[in-house]
């Protein structure tokens, strides 16, 4: 074959295809470096998080463990007692699922959660404790969900013996067991139930603990709904104090009007 003036050479081609094909390999493997560095600054926010443990199940174990003093608090009886234990296991069980461990320290009243690691056989291991941020402490002596527990059990007991006295005994009995569940539960009223908190009183609570009848398992929604309906006309408790009067109110109304220049 005949090569003209402008035509390159063999060889010069393929020196030419060599360094194109290294720019290239060296162009795929540079977003790789790049990444791999960037990786390398950017801290990984999950392994910086203190604690390992989100707020809403630490407001959980608060909650369950107020609860758990509270059902104390009472005339002492095995159902009593057993309630109570109920609350420590489900708060216990709650803190294990983010591994930590729950105690009470009692010198100053305080719910702590421990990282499990710092635990041996029950005891917090100091030689083992690398962040004392990791801990949670929340104080139990300041005001807790004692009094609003007081306020939303006698609110549900009051529901349930409307419906008593209003409907018929299968639907009586299960409000009874609804007015527990939900005040030792979620301290809620009984109309303030989510859809979960049915569906759970209705497949667990109820089949478990309320030693129900073949009929009032048949009627169940027809009770939930009967005592929604009934709930209607108590009180709740967060309106009690929206409905008393403000002396301090009732004064500023009085003067408002010789106070101002219109």
């Amino acid at each position: 074959m005949t090569r003209t003036d402008d035509d390159p050479p063999e060889w010069a081609k393929d020196r030419a295809r060599e360094m194109m094909a290294a720019e290239e390999g060296g162009g795929a493997d540079a977003p790789d470096d790049a990444a791999a560095a960037d990786a390398a600054e950017t801290p990984d926010r999950d392994a910086e998080r203190v604690p390992d443990v989100p707020v809403e199940a630490v407001d959980e174990a608060e909650r369950l463990t107020r609860l758990a003093r509270e059902a104390e608090s009472a005339e002492a009886t095995p159902e009593i007692e057993e309630a109570a234990d109920q609350y420590r296991e489900r708060r216990d069980a709650l803190a294990a699922e983010y591994g930590y461990t729950a105690r009470v320290r009692g010198e100053d009243d305080t719910l702590v959660l421990y990282p499990d690691e710092w635990m041996d056989d029950g005891t917090v291991r100091l030689d083992r404790v690398e962040d004392t941020d990791r801990a949670v402490e929340v104080s139990l002596s300041g005001p807790g969900d004692a009094d609003r527990y007081r306020e939303v059990a006698a609110y549900n007991e009051a529901v349930a013996a409307a419906v008593a006295e209003r409907e018929a005994e299968v639907h009586a009995r299960t409000a009874e067991t609804f007015a527990a569940f939900m005040s030792n539960h979620y301290v809620r009223p009984v109309d303030d139930a989510t859809p979960a908190m049915r569906a759970e009183f209705r497949e667990e609570y109820l089949v478990r603990n309320g030693w129900p009848t073949d009929e009032q398992l048949d009627a169940v929604d027809e009770s939930l709904s009967v005592i929604e309906s009934v709930a209607g006309d108590i009180d709740d408790p967060a309106d009690d104090s929206a409905d008393v009067d403000d002396p301090a109110d009732d004064s500023a109304d009085a003067d408002g009007s010789a106070d101002d220049p219109a």
